[in-house]
C-alpha cells in the first residue's frame, strides 16, 4: 500500500464508551439546529476546512456555529477538520464536535506532523511553529480527490454573513486561490534583509501578474484541482527547506512561503471577508479596532484570543462580538437560535 495513503488517509471514528484516555476536553453545549431553506439544492455543497486541536477547540466550534448561524443553506456545508492528535485523542475531539453539532456533516483527517517537523524553523511566536499551522499546505493530499474546491478558515474567527457569498468567489482559469489582499502593507517587511540581498531569491516576484501584496492565509478559497496539477505543496516546501537548511529568509511561520508562491497571483476578495488582526500583534496581543468598512468576517489573528481574554477578565471591546458564539458549557441556559 502506498506510503502517502497510509500517512494521510482520513480517520473517521465513531464514539466508543470503552475509550477513556487521559485527555480532558471541556464540555460544550448543543448549538441550535439550522435547516436548509426551500431554495437550497442538494447538489450545491460547500466544503470548509479547519484545524482541530485541544488548544483551539473552543475557537473552532465557535467558528462552525457562526458559519451555520448565518448560512442560507447550512445543511449543505461539509466540514473537513484536520488534526495531528493520536487516534484516541481524535475520538475525543470527534465527540466534542458531535456534542455541539449532532447533525453536522464532517470528517476528521489525521495529519502526520512528521511531514513538516523537519521543515519548520522557529518564528516570532511559538503557536506559529506548530505542525498543525502548516496543515493547510497539505489539504490537496488530505482531502479526497472528489473535493475540488475548499474554503480554508482559521480557528480564531467568526462569520457574520452568508458563507455562500465567499464560497462563490470566481477563481477563473488562472487563479489557484482567492483571499483578501492588503497592498498598503509593507511587503518587504515579511522577509529578511538576507532574502532581499540574495542574488536570485527576490526575482521570484519578477514575473507576477500583479504587484505582490500581503494576504492573510487564515481565509482562503482554494482550487484543489489546480493545486494538485501544479504541485503547489512541493513549491511551498521548497521555500520552507531553504529557510530551514540554507539561510533565514523570513520570521513568520507558514505565511511567507505562501507569499513567495502566490503573492501577485491571488484573486482578490473584499476586505469585509477578513477583518483580521483583532488579536493584536504577535508579541503583546493588544486590543485593536475594526478596519474601516463593512464586516462579514471577524478574525482574531495575532496573540490575543477572545476566549482567553474573556476568561481572564481582560476582554477587549470587540471580544464581545465573539462571545455569543461561545459554546463552552457553564451550566447556563440553552442557547437561542437568534444569536
Amino acid at each position: 500500500m502506498p506510503l502517502l495513503f497510509l500517512l494521510l488517509f482520513p480517520l473517521l471514528f465513531s464514539a466508543s464508551p470503552s475509550l477513556s484516555a487521559p485527555f480532558e476536553l471541556p464540555d460544550f453545549r448543543e448549538a441550535p439546529a439550522f435547516r436548509n431553506g426551500p431554495d437550497c439544492s442538494p447538489d450545491d455543497k460547500i466544503h470548509i476546512a479547519m484545524t482541530l486541536d485541544a488548544t483551539y477547540l473552543r475557537g473552532s466550534l465557535a467558528g462552525v456555529f457562526s458559519v451555520l448561524r448565518h448560512a442560507s443553506c447550512p445543511e449543505s456545508i461539509n466540514f473537513h477538520f484536520v488534526a495531528t492528535s493520536s487516534p484516541r485523542r481524535i475520538q475525543h475531539l470527534r465527540r466534542a464536535v458531535l456534542s455541539a453539532f449532532p447533525s453536522l456533516t464532517f470528517s476528521i483527517y489525521r495529519f502526520d506532523a512528521t511531514l513538516v517537523r523537519g521543515k519548520i524553523s522557529q518564528s516570532v511566536r511559538r503557536a506559529l511553529d506548530q505542525p498543525l499551522n502548516y496543515a493547510r499546505i497539505y489539504l490537496s493530499n488530505l482531502l479526497p480527490p472528489t473535493v475540488q474546491r475548499v474554503l480554508y478558515l482559521d480557528s480564531d474567527l467568526i462569520l457574520v454573513d452568508d458563507v455562500a457569498v465567499l464560497w462563490s468567489t470566481p477563481l477563473g482559469p488562472n487563479h489557484v486561490l482567492a483571499a483578501p489582499e492588503y497592498c498598503h502593507a509593507n511587503f518587504t517587511s515579511y522577509f529578511t534583509s538576507t532574502f532581499w540581498d540574495h542574488p536570485t531569491y527576490p526575482s521570484v516576484f519578477t514575473d507576477r501578474s500583479r504587484q505582490p501584496c500581503y494576504f492573510n492565509t487564515g481565509v482562503m478559497v482554494m482550487d484543489l484541482e489546480k493545486w494538485r496539477d501544479g504541485d503547489y505543496t512541493k513549491r511551498l516546501e521548497t521555500w520552507m527547506e531553504i529557510q530551514k537548511n540554507e539561510v533565514r529568509i523570513y520570521e513568520l511561520g507558514s505565511l511567507p512561503p505562501f507569499l513567495l508562491v502566490f503573492a501577485g497571483e491571488v484573486k482578490g476578495v473584499e476586505h469585509r471577508w477578513n477583518q483580521h488582526g483583532l488579536g493584536g500583534d504577535n508579541k503583546e496581543g493588544l486590543c485593536r479596532d475594526l478596519h474601516p468598512g463593512p464586516v462579514s468576517l471577524l478574525h482574531w489573528s495575532g496573540k490575543g484570543k477572545p476566549w482567553l481574554r474573556l476568561d481572564n477578565s481582560r476582554a477587549c471591546p470587540l471580544d464581545a462580538l465573539w462571545a455569543p458564539y461561545d459554546l463552552l458549557s457553564r451550566n447556563g441556559p440553552d442557547l437561542l437560535a437568534d444569536v
